[in-house]
């Protein structure tokens, strides 16, 4: 059982999205495709004259900002891919953690300030997620998750993928970037274990945004996902990659 988590920095383009319907409708099996998108809602913030806010990286989501997150994830980037992968012949669902409970998250607390209407996940519903691969479906899961008092919360997408994939005791996880996978003096390592990516953290070979997919990553093998991948869509398609185990 495989694990897809694509990344929302690319997905406003129409090529990429095309792409990503392929590259799934190539695979021998559904998987569960968890998406972002960052991107979108930073734009549309910016236009509605809502200055995004971050601490520690994690996007602060009042009551307004949660609409937007609710309009671009849920709506737009969720609806487009669900249209690719059908045109590719993919039996998609499109899908966020709110429906069927399907996710559930509480508020996550941070030392840095309040972060609002963000939320860590508490708990996942194996069952919904069974029932439509079991039908051949590829459920396309968009990380707005349900709150136990009926309220909801933007959680990163990464750790909504890590949670899924752990629960559904995924073989594989892959997250499906902008770059091939871990590079080290311009050259791919494809294969990986946990102390070898802390050392590389350490060392500053893994920087910016590739730290918070590498520590993803390790946290999955070490709650029982077989390996994570990180990769691009052409080394999903060919099976290259950083492989990381435990």
């Amino acid at each position: 059982m495989l694990v897809l988590k694509m990344g929302g920095q690319e997905l406003d383009n129409p090529e990429i999205v095309k792409q990503v319907g392929q590259a799934v409708a190539a695979l021998p099996e559904p998987p569960i495709l968890v998406h972002g998108g960052g991107k979108e809602i930073r734009e549309l913030q910016t236009r509605l004259g809502v200055e995004p806010q971050y601490i520690d990286g994690l996007r602060v989501t009042d009551a307004e900002s949660l609409d937007i997150v609710q309009m671009v994830l849920v709506g737009r980037v969720n609806k487009r891919l669900v249209s690719s992968l059908s045109q590719a012949g993919v039996d998609a669902f499109g899908m966020s953690g709110v429906d069927r409970n399907a996710v559930r998250a509480e508020k996550l607390e941070h030392a840095g300030g309040d972060l609002g209407y963000v939320g860590r996940v508490t708990h996942v519903r194996t069952e919904v997620f069974s029932q439509l691969l079991d039908n051949g479906i590829t459920p396309t899961l968009s990380p707005l998750c349900y709150g136990a008092d009926g309220s909801m919360f933007n959680v990163n997408a990464d750790h909504v993928a890590v949670a899924v994939a752990i629960a559904m005791q995924a073989q594989a996880l892959v997250f499906i970037s902008n770059v091939p996978g871990i590079l080290k003096d311009k050259q791919l390592l494809p294969h990986l274990t946990v102390p070898d990516v802390e050392q590389l953290i350490e060392e500053k070979v893994i920087t910016n945004g590739m730290i918070p997919k590498a520590k993803s990553a390790i946290a999955a093998v070490r709650a029982g996902v077989s390996a994570v991948t990180i990769t691009n869509l052409d080394g999903l398609k060919a099976g290259t990659g950083t492989t990381i185990v435990n």
